[in-house]
Formats: structure tokens, sequence, C-alpha cells
């Protein structure tokens, strides 16, 4: 199973799956202050609801865009799970090509909603979400990352 964590400067998302198969989620405030002990325990009791573990999960994927809440979360998966997660930045193989001048300056939560947008809509498309900060983001139809702009939420 796959645990995906998307943190943002709000709240924090967080989905269990299996396969294809979304069989929990939750969301909590984002918390760059707790520990990986603390986290812990929060996971835990969200998987507890559902009937899982960590014993259930042999992948865990965090995309954040808070560097301190990703430490933690870091040292989560290393300490309570066992293994390395995977965190998405510009230089994970995310499935699309990014043609900025800088493909540090995309944020992972624009990178997999691009990806998500065009898995399951293709391309072209433009890409909004409405979070802390509302971003507009634009993928070809060959499924390239080709810009976007970040304004007030």
């Amino acid at each position: 199973m796959l645990l995906a964590i998307d943190v943002g400067n709000t709240h924090t998302v967080i989905g269990a799956y299996r396969g294809a198969e979304l069989v929990g989620h939750w969301r909590i405030s984002t918390d760059s202050n707790k520990t990986e002990d603390e986290l812990a325990l929060y996971y835990q009791g969200f998987l507890m609801l559902k009937g899982l573990s960590f014993a259930s999960f042999d992948a865990v994927i965090i995309s954040s865009v808070v560097p301190a809440a990703t430490m933690s979360l870091e040292q989560m998966t290393r300490e309570y799970w066992e293994f390395e997660p995977l965190i998405v930045g510009h230089n994970v193989e995310a499935g699309i090509k990014v043609l900025i001048d800088n493909p540090g300056e995309v944020g992972p939560d624009r990178l997999v909603n691009a990806v998500a947008a065009f898995e399951r809509y293709g391309g072209p498309g433009i890409v909004v979400d409405f979070g802390t900060a509302t971003t507009f983001d634009a993928v070809s139809g060959a499924g390239e990352y080709i810009g976007g702009v970040i304004a007030p939420g």
C-alpha cells in the first residue's frame, strides 16, 4: 500500500491507497513544529480508524512546500516504517518534463497537480489550485509542464 502525504502551508492531506483505490483520507493542520514522534501518533490514530497500521504500507510519498514539516515526516517514515520515503521535488522523475529555465522553481505541489491533471484528463490543460495561494499551471498536449503563476489565495 501507499501513503501519500501532501503538505501545504495551511493543511496537510493524507491518502492511503491500495493500488488505485483510495481506502482512507484525512486532513490536518500543517504544524512544522510537530516532531516525528508526535506525527506518528496522529498517523497511527488515522490508520487505525480504517483498520490499517504502519505495517500495512510499503511506500510513503511526500509532496511538501514546508521544509520543516518535510524533515519531520521524513524522520517519522524512517523511524516507524523503517524505509525511505519518496520526497517529490524537481530531481524526482515524476512522469512529466518541466520545460522552464529553472525546474527547481516549480514546487512539488504544482508538479503533482500537473501530473495528476494530465493523467486524468490529458492535455493541453490548465490546472488551478485554490489553497493558501492560488496557482495556475499549464500542461502541454504532450504532458509537459510549460509554466505557471502564483497569486494570493
